[in-house]
C-alpha cells in the first residue's frame, strides 16, 4: 500500500521575510550578541531558506537590493546563528562574498541604508583574504559608517598579522602557531 503522506516541503522564506526579521526592534539586540535561544530560533526558521541558498536555488534574489541583502543574510549570518561552535557556522561565506560583491558591483548598497549596507558590507570583514579586508575598511571608511570602521580595522589586522583568524583555528582544524595561541591567551585576542 503506497505512503498517502507528501513529504514536507521546505519553508523558504521570502526576502521580505527575512529583512522584517533580521531588521526587527526585537532582533536588533541579538546580531552580535546572540542566545542559544535565538540561535535555535534562527535554525528552526531558516535552515531550509539557508540550504536553498548554499546550493545556489535562490539566485533570483539577487536581482533586486532588498533581496541581495537578504540573500547576504541567509549565507553569512544565519550559518553563524545556526551552526555556532561548529565549521559549518563559515561554509557559506564565500558565497555571501559573491552575491555582496555583484550587488555592489550594480549600485545596491546605495539603496540601503547605513544599518542595512553593514550587512552587505560585513562578508568581507569576515575573509581571511587580506584583499578582502581591505576592501572591508575602505567599504566601512564611508560616511555614517564610522562604529563598523573600527571593527573593520581589528578584522583586517589580525588577518594582517596571523594571515587568518586564530580564534577559528581549533574549530576549523587548524594547528595554532606559537604566536597565535599567545595571541589567544592574551587580553587582546579576539574570540569572535
Amino acid at each position: 500500500m503506497p505512503n498517502s503522506q507528501q513529504p514536507a516541503t521546505p519553508a523558504i522564506s521570502s526576502p521580505d521575510n527575512i529583512l522584517d526579521f533580521w531588521f526587527s526592534a526585537r532582533v536588533r539586540p541579538l546580531w552580535f550578541k546572540s542566545t542559544p535561544e535565538f540561535d535555535a530560533e534562527v535554525h528552526r526558521r531558516f535552515a531550509d531558506t539557508w540550504e536553498a541558498a548554499r546550493v545556489d536555488g535562490l539566485k533570483d534574489w539577487e536581482d533586486s537590493a532588498s533581496g541581495a541583502l537578504a540573500l547576504v543574510i541567509v549565507l553569512d549570518q544565519f550559518p553563524l546563528n545556526m551552526y555556532r561552535g561548529r565549521p559549518e557556522s563559515f561554509a557559506t561565506e564565500a558565497a555571501a562574498r559573491d552575491v555582496a560583491r555583484r550587488a555592489i558591483a550594480r549600485g545596491f548598497d546605495g539603496a540601503l541604508d547605513n544599518s542595512r549596507r553593514v550587512f552587505l558590507y560585513l562578508p568581507f570583514m569576515h575573509s581571511e583574504d587580506t584583499a578582502d579586508q581591505d576592501y572591508s575598511v575602505q567599504l566601512f571608511a564611508q560616511p555614517g559608517m564610522e562604529d563598523s570602521l573600527k571593527w573593520a580595522q581589528h578584522h583586517r589586522d589580525i588577518v594582517r598579522r596571523f594571515g587568518r583568524f586564530p580564534h577559528r583555528n581549533a574549530l576549523l582544524g587548524r594547528v595554532s602557531s606559537d604566536a597565535e595561541i599567545a595571541y589567544l591567551e592574551s587580553e587582546a585576542a579576539y574570540h569572535g
